[in-house]
């Protein structure tokens, strides 16, 4: 086998591993929660359901360029050999949290998982460096699209396996991930070069550090938001979520400052006067920022409101909610490998730029719709939102990649990376609390008109209209219906009728589905404008370009 290939078919194993385990949590979660025994009606509790995914991208947008950088120096395969030995250790870790363990349960998941992170970040940064530099500039963008293809088949795996082993026992979902991680590293270790790297040990741990501070406080800022303050069902009056902003702010200047001075800074200002990484980069950015939250909303969507109307259980909901995302996996698989290999021949710009529109256009698309939608609508708007984001993908990574020397690969892609992870990061703290916080506005009189109109008594209306929003919410994505928050000495007062209505499947989702939709639109709105603006940053990187080598020796 051509050492192209080996490097091909490992990297494409890691990359397997890591998406599927990033989809294989996110539509498990339900099954997750519920297994530690979280009670969505405790005010707060929601904030965990975000940690989980939050806490994994904010370590990989701290870390990636620095990981970048020490690949740089030691050797890039040794480094990629050590993600799949993170891996496997954070997975075993994850497997033996105990059930019904709670909230201490919850933030060992969170600290397992951004262990994981850790392991996920030398995988990612390295994945794409191995590729670049294995492949010619001519056969690149066919690289990476087949590349992206393994991402979209370790989606579906995690999809699949996250619904199938979700009905069984919910420590599966990260045992299943420990073979995939040692046959990679068995593979990486016998059958990748060892290079020697640049041997230098200047890192900028400075710069880690504020940004690590300044996406941290952002983050907590707009989660805590979330929770209830004083008499207020949200957090926005908490001073210490007012302070969290200007705080995220601060850190991510002294960042730039730093970035200017130190020796070895983990961003190198200089790539950005290269226009095709810089201009690439931004539309990463502004594509991963308008995407990054979208997605789970819609898994939420299905999982809490749509499949239960249709009369889907609770425990059938994650299999199901896994299948009716398909559409835009396979959109993905379809028009990555063409719009890589239009890349190689004709350059990123056209196909970078339609491929956001295209994005634009089915997300806005999506916001037609109602919140108890027609399947048939629903699925062609994914697979078109998948066509975009596959004419997108490998053609702005190859035009960034090839626009970099060998050099500066490692590092360069880490900060490719670390731009799509501050997107997504930002991204799902700033689209929730967007969503939360419209859906806030309307549910309370609409949960007490709905319970009014289903025939409940007026107390048990009050009651459900004073429940915190985001707990309802939690709740219905959960399965665990109202009728647990009551308390005792008012259920027992209820007629077994009222009971049953409460308990039914149909309850919950009917009157959180026409609120929920709202903030959904709202959330969709703005990032359609965000992905119109990252089409235009696409646009503007120039015509093709690739590095030529031979003008630095």
């Amino acid at each position: 086998m051509e050492y192209k290939w080996t490097v091909l078919t490992n990297t494409t194993l890691g990359i397997i591993m890591s998406s599927m385990n990033m989809y294989i949590v996110l539509i498990s979660l339900p099954t997750i929660f519920r297994g530690l025994n979280i009670n969505p009606f405790i005010p707060g509790e929601f904030v965990y359901l975000l940690w989980i995914l939050m806490g994994y991208s904010i370590i990989l947008a701290s870390v990636l360029v620095t990981f970048g950088r020490i690949s740089d120096m030691y050797g890039r395969a040794r480094v990629y050999t050590w993600g799949f030995v993170v891996f496997v250790v954070s997975s075993v870790l994850l497997s033996v949290i105990p059930s019904n363990s709670g909230n201490n349960g919850a933030l060992l998941l969170i600290i397992f998982r951004m262990i994981q992170a850790v392991g996920g970040g030398l995988l990612m940064v390295n994945s794409t460096a191995l590729l670049t530099d294995a492949f010619p500039a001519n056969e690149r963008g066919r690289a990476l699209g087949l590349n992206q293809i393994s991402f979209v088949i370790g989606s579906f795996l995690g999809l699949i396996l996250g619904g199938l082993l979700a009905g069984y026992d919910w420590h599966l979902i990260f045992i299943v991930n420990i073979p995939f991680a040692v046959a990679g590293m068995i593979w990486s270790i016998f059958k990748l070069k060892r290079t020697h790297g640049t041997g230098a040990i200047s890192l900028d741990i400075a710069g880690n550090a504020t940004l690590a501070a300044g996406l941290l406080a952002i983050s907590l800022g707009l989660t805590y938001a979330l929770m209830p303050y004083g008499n207020s069902s949200m957090g926005w009056g908490d001073p210490w979520v007012i302070a969290t902003f200007p705080l995220g702010a601060l850190m991510f200047i002294i960042f730039i400052l730093n970035e200017r001075k130190v020796k070895a800074p983990m961003f190198n200002l200089s790539l950005f006067k290269i226009r095709a990484f810089s201009y690439g980069s931004m539309a990463l950015f502004l594509n991963s920022l308008a995407r990054g939250a979208i997605m789970f909303l819609v898994a939420i969507w299905l999982q809490g409101i749509y499949l239960p109307l249709h009369g889907f259980s609770y425990t059938e909901t994650p299999f199901w909610a896994g299948v009716y995302m398909l559409p835009m996996l396979v959109g993905t698989v379809i028009m990555g490998p063409v719009g890589g290999s239009l890349t190689d021949k004709y350059g990123a710009r056209i196909f970078a730029t339609l491929g956001m529109i295209i994005i634009a256009g089915s997300l806005f698309t999506l916001t037609l719709l109602p919140y108890n939608f027609n399947m048939i609508s629903f699925e062609v708007i994914l697979f078109i939102n998948g066509l975009g984001n596959g004419l997108f993908s490998a053609p702005n990574t190859t035009a960034i990649m090839n626009s970099l020397r060998s050099l500066e690969r490692g590092a360069g892609n880490g900060m490719r990376q670390t731009f799509n992870n501050i997107g997504s990061t930002i991204s799902m703290a700033m689209f929730f609390t967007i969503a939360i916080t419209v859906f806030t506005i309307y549910l309370p009189s609409h949960m007490f008109s709905s319970a009014i109109s289903y025939g409940l008594p007026t107390q048990v209306a009050n009651f459900l209209s004073n429940l915190s929003p985001s707990g309802l919410l939690f709740a219905a994505f959960l399965g665990i219906d109202p009728a647990s928050a009551l308390p005792a000495s008012l259920s027992r007062e209820l007629p077994a009728k009222v009971l049953t209505m409460l308990d039914s499947h149909v309850f919950l989702p009917s009157v959180l589905g026409p609120t929920f939709i709202i903030g959904l639109r709202f959330s969709i709105y703005i990032s359609v404008a965000l992905v119109l603006i990252g089409a235009i940053f696409s646009y503007m990187r120039g015509k093709k370009y690739v590095i030529d080598e031979s003008s630095s020796q």
